[in-house]
């Protein structure tokens, strides 16, 4: 899994040379600059109504007048503590309700650009079908829609975790791992979909190479860590990455 993690981080990289080298970044400038506004304004909102929500439950269920009685410094701290944990965990899911809103719209662009890659690098074209694109497109939003409800479900059990002291210290990062490996998943799919692999066949292909989708999925996020430019560079650099790890496999396989 640790190979795989590396691949696709370097794929990455190669998908960086990749782009300049063919000239693509005309389709990732617009859509990448309309990702980044909505992730701007969205995590803006976000963060105040987890704020708020935090605040709220406090109050509600009677900890902060508790807390205030007991005047105890490590309560204290214990409480921030906790309430960081959740509100990290929260943005988290809102993250993850507006990544798969964002992969359900920009489902044509993504499908176009896993086949331009997988054209470059087999030197020939595949020639443009409308009806093989609604295809594609259709089968994203299907992976999103479905992925996204088996995430909510794993993001609650943790959610749920982060009530428990111990378990709710580690709770962000199983929440930030699961992010990654389903988010990955949704882009590794748009290949997949080109070597003639059903959903059930991608979905058995990615769960025995979760190294991909993960690590597909933590470049993802980290770029986010680089405001505005690597907010609009994320979504077409991951799907351009994940056709492009797919091919070290594919050679070994070949090979055997």
């Amino acid at each position: 899994m640790l190979k795989e993690i590396i691949i696709a981080i370097q794929s990455y990289f190669q998908a960086h040379e990749f782009i300049k080298k063919h000239k693509l970044m005309k389709w990732i400038l617009v859509p990448g600059i309309l990702y980044a506004i909505l992730f701007m304004i969205s995590m803006y909102y976000f963060g105040h109504t987890a704020n708020n929500f935090i605040e709220w439950l406090s109050l509600k269920t009677g900890l902060k007048t508790w807390l205030d009685k007991m005047n105890s410094g490590w309560l204290g701290f214990f409480f921030t503590i906790g309430s960081l944990m959740l509100w990290i965990l929260m943005m988290l899911v809102y993250f993850s309700l507006f990544k798969y809103l964002f992969l359900i719209v920009g489902s044509p662009l993504f499908a176009y650009l896993s086949e331009k890659t997988e054209a470059i690098i087999e030197g020939k074209d595949f020639p443009f079908s409308f009806s093989q694109l609604a295809k594609d497109i259709f089968r994203g939003v299907s992976i999103a829609g479905k992925n996204s409800i088996t995430q909510t479900v794993y993001a609650l059990a943790i959610l749920f975790a982060c009530t428990i002291p111990i378990a709710g210290m580690i709770a962000p990062i199983l929440a930030l791992l699961v992010e990654c490996y389903y988010y990955g998943y949704s882009m590794l799919d748009y290949s997949l979909k080109r070597h003639n692999k059903s959903i059930a066949e991608s979905s058995f292909y990615i769960s025995h190479h979760k190294g991909l989708a993960v690590g597909n999925g933590i470049v993802f996020y980290a770029m986010h860590l680089l405001p505005f430019v690597g907010w609009a560079l994320a979504p077409a650099y991951s799907v351009i990455a994940a056709t492009l790890s797919i091919y070290p496999l594919k050679e070994s396989s070949n090979s055997n």
